[in-house]
């Protein structure tokens, strides 16, 4: 071919080459229609991780970055969490170009954004994770590493390429000899390599590595493995307890479904760890083993609700949430479903499945519910829609109220299912709604508040607007009774002095406070008619002195209002917009409700049957 035209078609290639990759980076995908069907292009991006963890420092994770079929400028981002961002592009270090052959520029445009500048469809990149000092014990979602093995990769490691979420990613992983791994992320020929589909689930599979007690099951032939990661000097526990009841949860949760959703799944418990984050095939849980045997009900509700999270939070997720983002998502109005209602299923599948818990008598764990539920004005004076956005909103999203959709969304959860029982005369439940809710909105467009009471409305053909218009949108408080009723209950409450260890009338110590920044305390009322409230003080009031001791950090807080008997006089001096605020709080006492279940004298044969039913969780 004649030199003109070689160098014609080299510009042309390179061209198509830019023009293909751009479509993918803007819409997540280019494909061509081909008589043999949709057959995507061959000139996507690639990107190939390399994590590696040096135990000679471990308070770094390197990652280095080949991203081939890339335009001459792109840009790179760190992920946000939609409940738990933690920031980790703070962490972000040495980020340079790892070839010389194939240099750029590196500009950090945001926080968590940084354009690349390069040429020749390659780039080589590389940076470090410096991990963050942390007092006392570990969130089990946060990466850590330790001469025994840590927790690595999601969003808090990897970046993505921003506008291309939809590229597959490698990932190899070089680890100290005779480390493990257990990862959601699929397992290659290669067992230090591992490819991820897109970039969602890249970000949403962590990785523990290090030595680690590990154990397999399987569930409708699909395999589930059980890594512990334990710290040295580690208490012996009871494996088969733990085990045996992580299995019945998950058969329980089959059986709800009819089916499951991954091709394998993974149980990342940590020692010396609290809380949890679910995933899209595997749960970081912090299960200490000091506690597997004092507080194991504890504990293994908190993987039963995590677990649930695989359908109800991670695939039927709220539409707010969107797709990948370095930008923080939208609060979510609905998060009293995602999280309340998997409350309410994490403590049923547990008694279905006859694994042990605190409150063997549903009645009596009723009772506690509706007791928390009052005990939080925020509760019953606020929505659950607006209690859901201020869960991962900045405090005093809700005024001087806090709420939990957890605890509200537990209630709705176990009134609605009594009442679809009772209005289908017992062909139906809410495990038919939750069923429908999978079916119908486990795709990418998400779910809304209206989803769910349609969702309802279709499988009991009942009226259901009245009870979202009211008690779900509006700030009119759950009636109980109404719904209990119909199982044969009713409901007593008694508003009492609350009482302290000691029998006697407890202050008002309903306030909190939190860190803002170094030596920057920032106070939170719980309610604004108790007599922190009363006294002019409310949420994001910076904290300046409690009765004459400077207030600059939690244990100054805490140590200040410890003491405070009621009747006392007590100072405080916060900042407010207005400005440098003083007054005077008289400590009180306050009230709080006893709540009493029991059952009917007279009811139905109806009342009866589904008394029991409910009662036996069936």
């Amino acid at each position: 071919m004649h030199k003109s035209l070689l160098e014609k078609n080299r510009v042309h290639k390179k061209l198509i080459l830019y023009l293909v990759t751009c479509c993918i980076m803007m819409t997540g995908n280019c494909e061509s229609e081909t008589p043999g069907g949709v057959v995507p292009s061959v000139l996507q991006p690639e990107i190939n991780y390399t994590l590696q963890v040096d135990t000679s420092d471990l308070s770094v994770i390197r990652v280095k970055m080949h991203i081939q079929n890339i335009p001459d400028t792109f840009r790179l981002a760190m992920a946000a969490h939609p409940e738990y961002d933690d920031k980790y592009w703070r962490f972000v270090e040495n980020f340079k170009f790892e070839n010389v052959a194939h240099p750029g520029k590196i500009l950090r445009e945001d926080s968590a954004v940084w354009r690349i500048t390069t040429s020749g469809g390659n780039a080589f990149l590389g940076y470090k994770i410096h991990l963050p000092a942390i007092a006392g014990q570990r969130a089990a979602w946060r990466p850590f590493l330790s001469s025994t093995g840590g927790l690595v990769g999601g969003m808090q490691t990897f970046m993505y390429l921003d506008g291309a979420t939809q590229v597959p990613a490698h990932v190899v992983l070089k680890i100290p000899p005779g480390w493990k791994i257990s990862t959601g992320l699929t397992a290659t020929k290669d067992p230090n390599q591992f490819f991820a589909s897109n970039a969602f689930t890249l970000l949403d599979c962590p990785i523990l590595i290090g030595h680690f007690k590990s154990w397999r099951f399987y569930v409708h032939e699909v395999p589930h493995t059980i890594a512990y990661w334990l710290a040295p000097g580690a208490n012996a526990f009871d494996s088969f307890q733990l085990i045996s009841s992580v299995e019945k949860i998950v058969r329980q949760a089959a059986k709800l479904f009819g089916r499951i959703p991954y091709n394998e799944y993974y149980f990342l418990l940590q020692d010396n760890s609290y809380g949890a984050l679910e995933h899209l095939n595997s749960v970081a849980v912090g299960v200490p083993s000091a506690q597997l045997k004092k507080n194991f009900a504890d504990l293994i509700l908190e993987i039963s609700h995590e677990y649930f999270h695989t359908w109800n939070l991670v695939r039927i997720r709220p539409k707010e949430w969107g797709d990948v983002s370095f930008r923080t998502p939208q609060l979510a109005r609905s998060l009293w479903w995602s999280e309340g209602v998997t409350m309410f299923y994490a403590d049923l599948i547990l008694r279905r499945a006859g694994v042990e818990i605190e409150d063997p008598l549903r009645l009596k764990h009723l009772e506690k519910k509706i007791s928390e539920y009052y005990g939080n004005s925020g509760n019953y004076l606020l929505s659950p829609e607006m209690i859901s956005m201020a869960e991962n909103a900045p405090p005093g999203y809700a005024g001087d109220y806090l709420g939990s959709p957890h605890v509200q969304g537990e209630l709705l959860g176990t009134m609605m299912d009594i009442y679809i029982r009772s209005a289908t005369n017992g062909k139906f439940s809410i495990d038919d709604v939750m069923r429908k809710m999978f079916d119908n909105y486990s795709g990418p467009m998400g779910f809304s508040g209206a989803d769910v009471e349609g969702a309802m409305n279709e499988v009991c053909r009942c009226e259901v607007k009245p009870f979202f218009e009211n008690s779900i949108r509006g700030k009119n408080p759950v009636d109980f009774n109404k719904f209990l009723q119909l199982i044969g209950v009713h409901m007593d409450t008694l508003w009492l002095d609350a009482i302290d260890h000691n029998g006697m009338k407890a202050p008002d110590l309903r306030v909190y406070a939190w860190q803002k920044s170094k030596d920057l305390m920032n106070l939170g009322i719980m309610d604004p008619l108790g007599c922190w409230g009363k006294a002019g003080l409310h949420t994001n009031d910076q904290l300046i002195s409690i009765g004459g001791l400077r207030i600059k950090s939690f244990s100054d807080f805490r140590s200040s209002i410890s003491h405070f008997k009621i009747g006392e006089l007590v100072i405080v001096e916060v900042k407010q917009p207005a400005g440098i605020y003083k007054t005077n709080v008289v400590i009180t006492g306050f009230k709080e409700v006893k709540v009493r279940l029991s059952n009917l004298p007279e009811t139905s044969v109806k009342q009866q049957q589904f008394w029991e039913i409910w009662k036996n969780a069936e």
